[in-house]
């Protein structure tokens, strides 16, 4: 069940101080409500990306040329989002099969439709006896967003786009670049890395970090159940999340230690 190169799972402190080094940077509440998201939701990185201002909060009324708006309580997230960034068009596929496997039935009964066409003397094209391809299934789950902290990194976020930009739609994404556009998921990948492994120097910190993290305290800390923790993943199958029940490599330390103590020489 152990994968070797896991995210690492961050400690309260490390987490307070990644939130510290962040206000050194620029667009400090932008990369404030990012972690908030990936630490307190446990989203993938392909969602954050995919997320629409509509997806967490209401527009009200313009008053006076200011836009106002309400946080919503619940996080509604789509099954398309789970899809990466396919979900919205703004990608295409380029998957290429490099392996197929079949059934021993399967396996036998082609051979004999390939073995029949060939006496017939048809055209037999590989590709066209491939199984097909599994897809993957989306899942939606709605996610409480009852945090304080993560309420308050997205309401001041929210507030300078409005502030910027008061023409901003529903449909707009959450989270744009430098340049103004969404984030594709690789980049949005490589920006919440930096901000842990560079800023942060924390070591083996990734974009999965978040996600893992939070996994791992309500499995670990907490004591949840693995259907919570399946719920809150959006995991078709709760054979994945059992992945989470690994040890942090903070238990680890703690036992290595342990034994030092007691065997000295």
């Amino acid at each position: 069940m152990s994968k070797t190169g896991q995210a690492r799972v961050l400690t309260p402190e490390q987490f307070a101080h990644l939130l510290h080094v962040i206000h050194e940077h620029r667009y400090p509440e932008k990369n404030t409500a990012l972690v908030q998201i990936s630490f307190k939701l446990g989203l993938r990185v392909q969602e954050i990306a995919l997320l629409q201002i509509k997806d967490v909060a209401e527009f009200g009324p313009e008053n006076s040329g200011q836009r106002s708006f309400r946080l919503k309580e619940i996080l509604a997230l789509p099954a398309a989002y789970t899809k990466g960034a396919d979900a919205l068009k703004r990608s295409k596929s380029t998957y290429q099969r490099r392996r197929i496997s079949f059934s021993v039935h399967d396996f036998d009964q082609l051979v004999r439709h390939i073995e029949t066409m060939a006496k017939a003397g048809a055209e037999i094209n590989p590709e066209d006896f491939y199984p097909e391809v599994k897809k993957h299934r989306g899942r939606s789950r709605d996610l409480p967003m009852t945090d304080g902290a993560l309420r308050s990194a997205i309401e001041e976020y929210l507030s300078i786009r409005l502030a910027k930009d008061p023409s901003l739609k529903k449909s707009d994404p959450l989270f744009i670049t430098q340049k103004g556009g969404p984030y594709s998921p690789n980049t949005l990948q490589e920006h919440l890395s930096l901000m842990q492994r560079r800023w942060a120097g924390i070591e083996r910190a990734s974009s999965h970090s978040g996600r893992r993290t939070l996994m791992t305290n309500i499995i670990h800390e907490q004591k949840k159940s693995v259907k919570i923790a399946q719920k809150i993943a959006g995991h078709v199958s709760a054979s994945t999340t059992l992945i989470y029940e690994e040890p942090p490599e903070e238990s680890l330390a703690g036992a290595l230690i342990q034994v030092g103590k007691e065997y000295i020489s």
